[in-house]
């Protein structure tokens, strides 16, 4: 027998287990007790708009806000990370240092919580804002470290050029290293977006108004309300519908960013 035959042999052995492991588990499911508990239609139908209209709005609109304010605060970071001024140097790099050592869940109770208690002052948008600002100075660290590697991927060549033109060391980083530095660091900084969207879960936590829910609050409380599993479905489906064109376009962008480096 032939590698060729050999290998086709193999991979044809394998869909068959494949093949049969869902086969069993499909005849070893208890169907009706599965569309009683998470394709209940009556309380799926309950959901609707609000589970789009509210809940998915919502968390689009916190990762947003969570990019963008991370992104600004990255840049910020990631440039004093870079300076040859040694205490922005170490305040930059301590706090990129601590809030990725730590869980983000834990950052979030810290300013849903202790930071109004310690400072005496309330984050705007209440519990959920202040969720928010964590998420924002949690991303801002992540993305720090990513903007500061696009940065120093950009060719040495570029800034000495810039500078033969006479161009000052700030315009060169504002209007040619930059650019060139998020032109690299896209897909890494998509893909960031895509876990900052499944991080807004973690708003469930500190409990939000019903018109500030986002999709892992609005499912919760539609569990503890119907006493059904079938709101968690809904909701997991909503997020693999918001995430999986995301990841797609995480695929596609590093599979163009390699072409180019050829």
């Amino acid at each position: 027998m032939t590698k060729a035959n050999r290998q086709r042999l193999r991979d044809a052995v394998l869909y068959a287990l494949l093949l049969g492991v869902v086969v069993l588990l499909a005849f070893a499911a208890d169907w009706p007790v599965i569309q009683e508990n998470f394709l209940n239609q009556e309380v799926l139908r309950t959901l609707w708009p609000e589970i789009i209209t509210v809940a998915a709005k919502n968390t689009i609109v916190y990762t947003a806000i969570s990019f963008a304010g991370g992104l600004v605060l990255g840049v910020v970071l990631a440039l004093m990370k870079l300076s040859p001024v040694t205490p922005y140097r170490w305040l930059a790099t301590a706090w990129i240092e601590f809030f990725r050592g730590l869980p983000a869940l834990v950052v979030i109770i810290g300013f849903a919580l202790a930071v109004p208690i310690a400072f005496n002052w309330q984050p705007p948008g209440g519990l959920v804002g202040a969720g928010v600002l964590a998420l924002v100075i949690v991303s801002s660290a992540y993305m720090a470290e990513t903007i500061r590697s696009g940065i120093q991927a950009v060719p040495p060549g570029q800034v000495e050029a810039a500078h033969s033109l006479g161009m000052s060391g700030s315009w060169t980083m504002v209007s040619v290293v930059l650019p060139q530095a998020f032109r690299i660091i896209i897909p890494p900084l998509t893909n960031e977006f895509v876990l900052l969207l499944k991080d807004t879960s973690l708003l469930a936590i500190v409990g939000a108004a019903t018109d500030d829910r986002e999709l892992t609050t609005f499912g919760r409380d539609s569990v503890s309300e119907n006493f059904n599993s079938s709101p968690l479905l809904a909701v997991a489906l909503l997020y693999l519908v918001i995430t999986l064109p995301l990841t797609r376009l995480v695929a596609y962008l590093e599979k163009r960013s390699m072409v180019k480096a050829r």
